[in-house]
């Protein structure tokens, strides 16, 4: 019999992609999402296989799955601003009950449980680049603290599982990522970037640009999330790209890849934006020989293609003119 994961989260960017990546090395995959920030387009390449379900479901309620249960992948969460702005006590509730729900699901299955957290745990560093022993610097109360401490509870019941009840886990601190399956409207540089260009519009930066942000491919992000699936390290491992560049030139980057004739403009800075990101990812490289392979400016070519084929209303779906709330006014 195939090993059977279940995935979370799983018609969203990362979720589908580590569908795929399960699927491929021959698990029986139970996909679950409760389709608020997911698009089932995500998966329409899997629907129907032998050995794929897709289960609509949100994990802040009671979850169970029938039968044997090898593996779970909590990587359920709003992760962009424009979302975690939007539907705040959701992001608090899939952080908090969705986790635990997830937990008990795996100690009463035996299962191993990798969940997603994230860079943001560690806020507005004071620490550069962040390693896993640094603690942040988070805002509770600002308008991103729904999402950051999520995080950081998730992070929090997850080891209180594993030293309590001596559950297997695994904890991914994930870093900026982009690639295919991206939604272009949810407020991240990249695919805001990319989008404005195709629509002709200028290119939005906020503050001067001198922020820094470190972009690691999905490609090699899946890579590292099932080599730490797999290994024995229940300690929170970095995940991410460590090659820095400013949102400025970034843009810049953007801007000459796609070619559009429109300007780089510059507005106000949002609230706790973190001016610095990159990871250390001296532990990824020490117990799970990972690093990541894919130069930005390929995968920016690989991301650029997929916008291309998108179709005008995808282009426009759901777009987001500002941040609302979460732009200094």
């Amino acid at each position: 019999m195939r090993e059977r994961v279940l995935i979370t989260g799983a018609a969203g960017f990362l979720g589908s992609h580590l569908c795929d990546k399960f699927f491929s090395e021959g698990f029986e995959v139970i996909a679950m999402d409760n389709l608020i920030t997911g698009d089932l387009k995500n998966l329409e390449h899997l629907n129907g296989k032998e050995g794929f379900t897709f289960k609509h479901h949100d994990v802040t309620n009671f979850t169970h799955v029938e039968g044997k249960l090898d593996h779970i992948l909590h990587f359920a969460s709003p992760a962009s601003p424009i979302d975690y702005l939007r539907i705040p006590i959701q992001t608090l509730k899939v952080g908090s009950l969705g986790i635990h729900r997830l937990l008990g699901l795996a100690k009463d299955k035996k299962a191993r449980i990798t969940i997603a957290s994230t860079s943001e745990i560690y806020g507005d560093p004071e620490v550069h680049p962040q390693h896993e022993e640094y603690w942040g610097s988070v805002n509770p109360i600002g308008p991103r603290g729904v999402y950051d401490e999520a995080k950081r509870f998730q992070e929090a019941i997850t080891t209180a599982y594993h030293t309590y009840h001596g559950l297997e886990t695994r904890i991914a601190r994930i870093f900026n990522t982009y690639g295919p399956r991206m939604r272009l409207n949810d407020g991240r540089a990249l695919p805001a970037f990319i989008g404005q260009s195709l629509r002709g519009e200028d290119i939005t930066v906020f503050g001067d640009g001198s922020q820094t942000r470190s972009f690691c491919y999905v490609d090699d992000l899946i890579d590292g999330i099932f080599k730490l699936h797999f290994s024995s390290e229940s300690r929170p491992v970095n995940l991410g790209n460590p090659v820095e560049i400013s949102i400025l030139d970034f843009a810049k980057e953007v801007l000459k890849l796609t070619g559009a004739d429109v300007k780089i403009i510059l507005k106000d800075l949002p609230i706790d934006d973190p001016k610095k990101r990159r990871p250390d990812i001296t532990r990824a490289k020490e117990v799970l020989n990972w690093e990541p392979k894919i130069d930005r400016l390929e995968g920016l070519k690989r991301t650029f293609e997929y916008f291309k084929s998108l179709s005008k209303e995808e282009l426009t779906r759901n777009e987001h003119k500002d941040f609302g709330a979460y732009i200094k006014k």
